[in-house]
């Protein structure tokens, strides 16, 4: 299942994709915690304009070097258990928002990744039982200053930028962990291609681990790391994210404006 979140005139609502009518079943209420119930409304998908489909009411949640060649491209080795760090809610931004360059860095690299969405509660969740916590998937770019990065020696700054965490385009209810791949696009030319097979540490294993260290909530996002190939983007740039059955995240790159 697909869910949306959109807005419509001057409404922000939920909505259930029907791929075949290309519209959205209209929900009363935010699905995590209300449930499918439609309101009887339908609204074509060509008059709503996508949001983030989740604003995480307390973390985004991150992994780094999840690829053993991005790891390699990044100067190191994969870690032996999931490198992880968090970007601030205030990161988040939906499908064809800009990524705002910020003025202190001169090199923000996109970090094409795929998204899991909590739906309760989560503490010490074993790996079995990881899944009964997620509720959805989505795509997401963990774009990075990358210059800062190595300049602070900790990544908060790096990451944690307005605009540094697109999100987007639906949440799919139901992934192919097995065989889902992802792959990244500057202006059309392909930087990043990836198998989900191919993390080190699993989908499960990371929900599990970061349910050990902090209380994961409900609308709490975790991106899975990124593959290699990852590169510098500049104003003027279109960045698109592609994951199989979840669609595309597209972002256009701008400059900040003057203070």
């Amino acid at each position: 299942m697909k869910i949306a979140r959109f807005s419509h005139g001057e409404t922000i609502s939920f909505g259930i994709v029907d791929e075949e009518e290309h519209e959205l079943v209209v929900l009363k209420a935010d699905p995590m915690f209300a449930g499918y119930e439609p309101t009887g409304e339908r609204v074509a998908l060509a008059d709503a304009k996508l949001l983030a489909p989740v604003i995480p009411r307390s973390k985004v949640v991150a992994v780094g070097r999840n690829y053993r060649e991005h790891a390699e491209e990044m100067g190191g080795e994969a870690p032996a258990e999931p490198l992880l760090f968090l970007k601030p809610n205030t990161s988040v931004i939906g499908p064809g928002d800009a990524i705002v360059l910020p003025p202190e860095s001169a090199q923000v690299e996109f970090e094409g990744e795929l998204a899991v969405v909590i739906g309760r509660v989560a503490r010490r969740v074993s790996e079995e039982d990881a899944e009964s916590v997620i509720f959805g998937y989505t795509i997401a770019n963990d774009v990075t200053a990358r210059d800062l990065q190595r300049r602070d020696g900790q990544w908060t700054r790096a990451k944690g930028f307005d605009t540094f965490c697109p999100l987007g385009p639906l949440i799919e209810t139901d992934v192919d962990l097995a065989n889902g791949e992802i792959t990244t696009s500057v202006n059309g030319t392909r930087h990043q291609h990836g198998r989900f097979a191919d993390m080190v540490h699993s989908v499960a294993k990371i929900v599990s681990y970061a349910s050990d260290v902090f209380t994961l909530l409900p609308g709490d996002v975790i991106l899975t790391g990124t593959p290699a190939g990852v590169g510098t983007i500049v104003d003027g740039d279109s960045v698109e994210v592609a994951v199989s059955g979840l669609g595309s995240l597209v972002n256009p790159v701008r400059e900040a404006p003057a203070r």
